[in-house]
C-alpha cells in the first residue's frame, strides 16, 4: 500500500466505499462546479488515489491497470478512440483518469504528491506505458487553435501507435489546421496535465474528441516510460522516494 506525503499533504489509495464516494464528490465539484457525485462504471475496476489535507480530500485520480496492449479495449479511453494500433504494445500499461484538484486549493505541492504517488506505482508495478485522455475545458475548438497547432507540430503519436477516429464528433486538428502558430498563446492555453505529459516525452492523438457530457475536448495521450528524459525521471523518483 502506497503512502506518500509532502508537508500537509498525504497520498493514499481508497480502501472503502466511503473513500470512493468522497472521490466522486470531489470529481463532480471539480468537473461540474457544484455538489454531486461523478460516478462511473469504471470506478469498480480502478484504484482510487487520494491526496488528503488533514481530513479533507484535495485531489484524486483513477488508475486502471492493463496487462498488455492486447487488453487495451477494456480501458476508458477505448470508448472514444480506436486503439487497435496499441494492441501490439508489449508490457503492462496503466490508464490514469478523472484527475482533479479541489478548485479552492491550487497548491503545486498537491500535484507533486499526486505525481510522486503515480511514479511509485509505475516503478513498483514495472509499468511500461502511461495513458489517458487529457481534457480542455469547453467544446469550442477555436479557443485552442494555437495549442492544437503546437500539438500537431511537435507532439503527435508515432505512426505505429497512432489512435484512429472512433467517436462521432471530433476535431481533426492535424488535418484541418494551417498557418502560423502563436507559441506563447498556445502554451498558456495548454491544460496543465497535458503539459506535464508532454514535458516527459508524451504524445497525443491527431484529433480531439468533443465530449458534450463532460463539456470538454480531449486528446488521447500516451507516455512510454522508457522515453522519459533521465533528468526528469530522477526528479520524479526523488519525490517518490
Amino acid at each position: 500500500m502506497i503512502s506518500l506525503g509532502r508537508g500537509i499533504y498525504k497520498a493514499r489509495f481508497a480502501d472503502s466505499k466511503a473513500d470512493r464516494e468522497t472521490c466522486q464528490a470531489l470529481r463532480h465539484l471539480a468537473f461540474h462546479g457544484r455538489r454531486g457525485r461523478d460516478a462511473d462504471p469504471f470506478d469498480a475496476h480502478c484504484a482510487h488515489v487520494m491526496v488528503d489535507m488533514v481530513n479533507m480530500l484535495v485531489a484524486c485520480y483513477l488508475l486502471l491497470r492493463v496487462e498488455t496492449g492486447a487488453d487495451i479495449a477494456q480501458s476508458y479511453s477505448a470508448q472514444f478512440y480506436d486503439l487497435s494500433a496499441l494492441k501490439a504494445f508489449e508490457g503492462p500499461m496503466v490508464e490514469m483518469g478523472r484527475f482533479c484538484v479541489h478548485p479552492d486549493h491550487p497548491d503545486p505541492d498537491i500535484i507533486r504528491v499526486a505525481w510522486a504517488t503515480l511514479t511509485r506505482y509505475v516503478d513498483d508495478n514495472d509499468i511500461k506505458m502511461l495513458f489517458g485522455c487529457a481534457s480542455f475545458q469547453g467544446t469550442e475548438a477555436a479557443e485552442y487553435t494555437d495549442t492544437f497547432a503546437i500539438l500537431k507540430a511537435r507532439h503527435l503519436a508515432p505512426k505505429r501507435w497512432l489512435p484512429r477516429v472512433k467517436a462521432p464528433n471530433v476535431f481533426r486538428f492535424a488535418k484541418q489546421l494551417r498557418g502560423e502558430t502563436n507559441l506563447k498563446s498556445g502554451m498558456l492555453r495548454m491544460p496543465p496535465l497535458l503539459r506535464t505529459y508532454l514535458t516527459m516525452g508524451g504524445w497525443v492523438s491527431d484529433h480531439a474528441v468533443v465530449d458534450t457530457h463532460m463539456n470538454t475536448l480531449h486528446v488521447f495521450t500516451g507516455l512510454e516510460i522508457a522515453a522519459i528524459p533521465p533528468a526528469r525521471a530522477r526528479l520524479l523518483r526523488a519525490d517518490a522516494g
